[in-house]
């Protein structure tokens, strides 16, 4: 088991951990309305303020399947013992074959003296892979991570949360209310806040998520993950936010990760190679 070692105290170092290894520690095993009736815009597109808000979160992943690919830009930021943490990536999903492809840059002051280069990162249904991993992981081999033995699911692990797992959590919505309508990139979003239960959320996936969002209602601290969710008057998930809360162990405090994902460039063809098994590192990652 692979645990990231350091001598602050036990929020901190699991904040550390999360940074330093490029993925957080549960890689290593360790975490222990709108009330309108539906209507058409005319123009054969799906309406927002056409449907009730929780239909249309639940539908939202159903949309992005139907959109194809799109570009995405995603961070993740938690702060624990006075230490923050925040991680981005950037590349891009198609919700039809759930595959994608992105870059993920570690913060300097998390990375050690050294640095990191970015770590590529491959998502796959079930499965996530990760090249330029450290560790002691040659430069021209890919780590593989069945995500559905994860205790998050792949929610947390790589640093992003996968667009399509982060889009399925949708179905879990609840307690959903209407911000209002904003402006995100020059296109007009309406906001809704609400939480989405994680168990729910797991039983309506598509097939090839249910198993990764079961594994993660099984090993989050807390079922429950408030969100703020930002659609376009097409239905498309423009922009969303979830808090979620993990403890490391039994013994150590929980610790909140808000992870956001933006999406924009719709319908932009998107090509996912998986590595072969001569590319897959098998030996024994380094602990820290």
């Amino acid at each position: 088991m692979v645990v990231q070692q350091y001598r602050d105290g036990g929020g901190a170092r699991a904040v550390r951990a999360l940074a330093v290894a490029g993925v957080i520690a549960v890689t290593a095993g360790c975490f222990g309305g709108d009330g309108e009736s539906g209507a058409s815009d005319g123009s054969g597109r799906r309406s927002v303020a056409a449907d009730r808000p929780l239909d249309l979160l639940g539908q939202a992943a159903d949309v992005l399947v139907e959109a194809g690919g799109a570009e995405t830009r995603t961070s993740m930021e938690t702060a624990a013992g006075g230490t923050r943490v925040t991680i981005r990536a950037q590349g891009a999903y198609d919700f039809r074959r759930q595959m994608g492809r992105l870059k993920v840059v570690l913060p300097e002051d998390a990375a050690g003296a050294d640095g990191h280069r970015p770590i590529t990162e491959l998502l796959a249904p079930g499965a996530l892979y990760m090249k330029n991993r450290g560790a002691g992981v040659p430069d021209d081999k890919w780590v593989r991570v069945d995500t559905t033995t994860l205790k998050d699911g792949n929610l947390l692990t790589g640093g992003v949360t996968d667009p399509m797992a982060a889009a399925e959590l949708l179905r879990g919505a609840a307690d959903v209310t209407y911000a209002g309508k904003s402006e995100l990139a020059g296109v007009t979003v309406r906001h809704y806040r609400g939480v989405a239960d994680l168990g729910r959320a797991a039983r309506a996936a598509s097939p090839q998520s249910r198993g990764a969002l079961a594994a993660a209602a099984k090993g989050f601290s807390k079922d429950a993950v408030p969100f703020d969710a930002y659609l376009d008057e097409e239905g498309r998930l423009r922009k969303i936010r979830h808090r979620f809360t993990f403890s490391a162990d039994s013994r150590a405090p929980e610790v909140s990760v808000v992870s956001t994902l933006l999406l924009y460039g719709f319908g932009l063809p998107v090509t996912v190679t998986l590595p072969d098994e001569d590319s897959l590192y098998t030996g024994e990652i380094r602990q820290g």
